[in-house]
């Protein structure tokens, strides 16, 4: 009796709340019979749902579940699972619908519903697409809290819709000259190559292609269905008739019959077409945008049989000696109020002017989303359409040449994200890894710098993709050097987080064929690592013509806030280490590392914390004691200002605020132009700067108190000093002056030398420079 009244007390409240709804189509769940009982996840009014019937789903949170005693509002995100891709779903993740949430049972503690009516079909409004598969997450309002740590699928039943039955394998070789992706046979014919050869050399029950050349529809005949061919390891198809001047998206589908189908864009194409992220992207940045097309699910590559032509201004770029590189390392989102292409190239006078020659780009090729530093890569051989059209990239690229500036690019081959179609072929969606048997990742990378999906760079495959890869950049648009990430991953060697660094002799022929293929191409082109391991393999990459980055951060950023221990900068320069001299691309800061100047402001004692003038003064000084050392050197975008938010400022990948009104503000124009006026020096006479001029060094921590110095010397009479004091008060110290008769300092004002043994006072937080020789 106890029961039946609880659900006459339910049924009369379900039947009053309907009654008095204005919105009729909210469709409410179904109560639950008398006696159920319901178990802790998910429950079903069906135990068979058809697609053209309603559909009630409870969820009971467990006590496990971040849900259990959630007293706020509860939503479902659900999609329909094709090709392993939830589409029509109805609320974007933390979106919150009236059509999603979710009823809370009036009945039990931790209890939602909600109905899929009139039907599921209808409800997602899927069209004709078969509904076979639903993929199921209960969230908090806030999209903080998942009622499972999965997705939930729930098989369905469609009679209507029949999904496509692949054919038999179609078997024939590959034709001559062809190669993986994209191949342009003659003006109305491509030809489309996939590899599909698992570690164990078995491959997918079928594979076919999609598109608008074949109206997206999937056919068992030479519009769709690819040809395999076992000894290449590859399908391929060739389409005639097609339109010379026409951009076309397509799709490969490809899977077995036990696993099913997935849709994979072309890993080789260089323009992608991303619904979830293409919308957002202001058409000023990209105009040239192409529609979504109906019948494609997720990501869509795209081809153009006559690719649009640029014509380079600049056709021989004499690259800078990489000895006398001054970079500047620049995040294109960070750099201007566009946040792209066309605002850099507005600021590429200011960079001419700041005499750098040499801009250093965080990670540009296709990544996911459009707000990212760019480490998360999923197609390399397209440009991000976040910051421009590819035509776009080559006019930046020309301009920065026509201002003698070369541009290197941050490539990221360590790794990729899941979207990446290598990734896609075999991946193992249990744990939302890749699959053990996938050619071209570990499953888990054996070295502690895990990030996305390992590849490994010790198979044939990846060998392959990366050396396509650097030639098809260095060739198509003429970049002039790259700078690897994360190189210490470069290998199948175990290591922990104390022997990562060790010498890995594999490790080493690894980067070695990859700087055999830049340098086949183009032999004066940079390849700089983030390596970071012992001197020994460090030097041996070296001796081989590459460059290795070197981060003093932490010493710079400790004078920068007047702090003497483990401020040391001798570690700066090759010299006396094993390394070939200029082999170090040194920084004081770089994208990786926190701010100098935040620093200052935030850990600084008085006089520099509260001290805006003494902070940017120990900043230039920090500058005269950096850019006056031999070797390639970075700067990363804004240091010259004083830039002072943190690199943690939202999130530590995060948009950070423009501040480019600082060059407004006296002390900090002042650094601007310490700066310019130390990279002027360095570039007006290279000589002075090379390692062979390097005679003083004395920068270590007994330094500091008696002021720090360099002093420089070529064998044709040119002579520089540089003292410097990191403290509160004035000193007075002996330059060590080479010779007597008139010393100039930066600004051009004159200092009679008397003798070589004359003083000099040094003001707290700031430093004294003079040459002489000069003509």
């Amino acid at each position: 009796m106890k029961e039946i009244l609880k659900l006459i007390v339910f049924c009369t409240l379900w039947f009053s709340c309907f009654a008095c709804s204005d919105d009729r189509d909210i469709p409410m769940p179904e109560p639950p019979q008398p006696g159920s009982t319901l178990k802790d996840g998910f429950n079903y009014s069906s135990e068979t749902p058809d697609a053209d019937q309603s559909l009630t789903i409870t969820f009971k949170a467990a006590k496990e579940s971040p849900l259990y005693g959630y007293t706020k509002d509860v939503y479902l995100y659900a999609g329909v699972v094709s090709d392993e891709v939830w589409m029509y779903v109805p609320a974007k993740w933390a979106e919150n619908t009236d059509k999603c949430k979710m009823s809370k049972s009036a009945e039990e503690e931790n209890v939602w519903s909600i109905t899929l009516s009139p039907s599921i079909r209808e409800w997602f409004n899927s069209g004709e697409t078969a509904v076979r598969k639903l993929g199921l997450i209960v969230r908090s309002d806030d999209g903080e809290l998942k009622g499972l740590a999965g997705d939930t699928f729930l098989q369905v039943t469609d009679t209507k819709y029949k999904a496509f039955e692949p054919a038999a394998i179609k078997n024939a070789s590959l034709p001559a000259g062809v190669k993986e992706g994209i191949n342009v046979i003659d003006n109305s014919t491509v030809t489309l190559v996939l590899y599909d050869k698992d570690k164990n050399g078995a491959h997918k029950d079928f594979a076919h292609v999609i598109g608008d050349f074949n109206n997206w529809k999937l056919t068992n005949d030479d519009k769709s269905q690819m040809f395999r061919d076992d000894a290449s390891g590859c399908w391929w198809i060739t389409l005639s008739g097609l339109d010379a001047t026409k951009e076309y998206a397509f799709q490969y589908y490809v899977g077995t019959q036990k696993e099913g189908s997935i849709r994979l864009a072309d890993a080789y194409c260089e323009k992608i077409l991303d619904p979830d992220n293409d919308p957002y992207i202001p058409t000023s940045t990209y105009p040239q945008k192409k529609d979504y097309p109906q019948g494609a699910v997720g990501i869509a590559s795209v081809f153009k049989i006559q690719k649009d032509e640029y014509s380079w201004e600049v056709d021989n770029f004499s690259r800078p000696d990489k000895a006398k590189l001054l970079i500047y390392e620049l995040h294109l989102r960070d750099f201007t109020e566009t946040g792209d292409l066309n605002g850099a190239m507005q600021k590429l006078a200011y960079l001419k002017e700041l005499g750098v020659n040499a801009i250093e780009l965080m990670p540009v090729q296709e990544f996911d989303g459009n707000d990212s530093w760019g480490y998360n890569p999923c197609f390399y051989f397209a440009m991000d359409k976040a910051y421009g059209t590819p035509s776009m990239y080559k006019q930046f690229i020309d301009a920065c040449h026509k201002e003698g500036i070369a541009v290197i690019l941050d490539v990221v081959y360590n790794h990729a994200t899941g979207a990446h179609p290598f990734a896609k072929l075999y991946w193992n969606a249990a744990d939302n890894l890749t699959a053990d048997n996938n050619p071209w990742f570990n499953v888990k990378e054996p070295h502690p710098y895990g990030v996305f999906h390992d590849f490994n760079h010790e198979s044939p495959l990846v060998k392959a993709f990366v050396k396509r890869n650097l030639a098809f950049l260095l060739e198509e648009y003429h970049i002039d050097g790259f700078r690897f990430d994360l190189t210490k991953g470069f290998t199948q060697t175990k290591s922990d987080e104390a022997t990562a660094g060790d010498y890995d002799a594999s490790r080493i022929a690894i980067l070695k064929e990859y700087n055999d293929v830049v340098k086949a191409i183009a032999p004066d082109a940079y390849v700089i690592l983030e390596h970071f391991c012992e001197e020994r393999e460090e030097a041996e990459l070296a001796g081989a013509g590459m460059m290795l980055w070197r981060n003093l951060n932490e010493a710079y950023c400790q004078s920068a806030m007047g702090y003497k221990e483990k401020s040391s900068f001798t570690a700066l320069t090759t010299r006396g280490t094993s390394m070939p001299a200029n082999t170090w691309v040194g920084f004081m800061e770089s994208h990786d590392e926190e701010r100098m100047a935040y620093k200052q402001k935030a850990y600084s004692q008085e006089p520099l914390k509260s001290d805006l003038q003494k902070r940017m003064r120990q900043l230039a000084t920090n500058a005269a004691f950096f850019l006056t050392v031999s070797g390639p050197k970075m700067v990363w975008q804004f240091g010259e200002m004083g830039y002072d938010v943190s690199i943690d400022e939202g999130g530590r990948t995060g948009r950070k605020p423009l501040h480019w009104e600082y060059l407004d503000v006296s002390d900090r124009k002042m650094l601007h132009d310490a700066y310019a006026k130390l990279i002027a020096l360095r570039n007006a006479h290279p000589d002075l700067f090379d390692q062979n001029a390097f005679k003083d060094w004395k920068v270590a921590l007994t330094d500091w108190d008696a002021g720090r110095f360099i002093r420089l010397e070529t064998i044709t009479g040119k002579s520089l000093v540089v003292v410097g004091n990191f403290s509160n008060a004035d000193i007075t110290v002996t330059p060590s002056f080479t010779k007597t008769g008139e010393w100039k300092d930066l600004d051009g004002n004159a200092l009679s030398v008397t003798s070589t043994s004359q003083t000099v006072v040094v003001p707290a937080h700031q430093y004294r420079l003079y040459y002489t020789g000069f003509n």
